[in-house]
């Protein structure tokens, strides 16, 4: 039996424009977006890991001038943004394995990374770090503490994995990362925990 972990990518596939539907163009998490780019200079390179349909996240950001690489691991979801924004660069990937020869000057894995089981959290520093541009900035979502939780989408299990705040900062460390801000809970933001940090 697949596990939840495992299911994932197929159960995004499967539910993709009903994730589009609910997901909408409300930015609630503007404030962030917005201390991100202000790390970034005009027109900087930015690759979404996990970019899901390309709104509202890589939506703003094209809109504010940015060259913007998206990937995702299930193909509908790739699609929808190939069919809004034709001029961007979509790619199916896992992040997992992720590798474009190409270096951001962004990267951003916002309600995307958390789908990876704590042992694969780890093995993505590396994958971020080798998409990074000196200096680049790096914004992603985790859980609050170390653990796995399994939440509900469309009446099927959505899995979320976790490593506790300290270890990583250590991976963010061993990494090349400076931490910039982190805030676990944050009420302002739907209760996201966020880390925003930068390239050496």
């Amino acid at each position: 039996m697949t596990s939840p972990a495992d299911a994932i990518i197929d159960l995004y596939q499967r539910h993709a424009a009903t994730y589009d539907g609910l997901r909408g163009k409300t930015l609630m998490e503007g404030p962030w977006l917005a201390r991100f780019r202000d790390l970034l200079a005009p027109g900087a390179t930015i690759l979404d890991i996990g970019c899901g349909t390309g709104q509202p996240i890589a939506r703003h950001f094209i809109e504010q001038g940015h060259a913007v690489t998206g990937v995702d691991s299930a193909p509908a979801m790739i699609a929808l943004c190939r069919t809004r924004f034709p001029e961007g660069d979509w790619q199916v990937a896992d992040m997992r394995r992720l590798a474009l020869g190409r270096r951001f000057d962004g990267l951003i894995a916002w309600d995307s990374f958390f789908h990876l089981t704590p042992e694969d959290q780890r093995g993505m520093f590396k994958v971020f770090a080798s998409h990074a541009a000196p200096g680049a900035a790096l914004l992603f979502t985790s859980g609050p503490a170390h653990g796995e939780a399994i939440g509900s989408f469309e009446g099927e299990a959505l899995y979320h994995g976790s490593l506790d705040p300290g270890e990583y900062r250590t991976l963010l460390a061993e990494s090349g990362f400076a931490v910039i801000d982190h805030i676990a809970e944050d009420p302002s933001c739907g209760g996201h925990t966020i880390w925003l940090a930068a390239a050496a």
